[in-house]
């Protein structure tokens, strides 16, 4: 197996870089099954995850305050 993906791969290294991205592409979603369509759907379902977390009590809220005083301190002339 080894042998093989080493011949094929010589052969695809000296096909132009936009057909090399089109193949990358086209074989990384062959193997990708829960990837959400647009940055949109990644976006939703990130924020579901989260309130879903925090509504579980799995994750505690931090105050407003808290964190923008921690900023503060990080980065105190910004």
């Amino acid at each position: 197996m080894a042998a093989t993906i080493e011949a094929l791969s010589s052969q695809l290294f000296v096909l132009p870089a936009e057909l090399r991205m089109r193949l990358a592409l086209a074989l990384m979603e062959s193997v990708e099954t829960d990837r959400p369509a647009t940055a949109a759907e990644a976006w939703s379902d990130e924020i579901s995850g989260r309130i879903a977390d925090y509504d579980a009590g799995r994750v505690n809220g931090v105050p407003a305050a808290e964190v923008f005083r921690k900023l503060r301190e990080i980065a105190p002339d910004r």
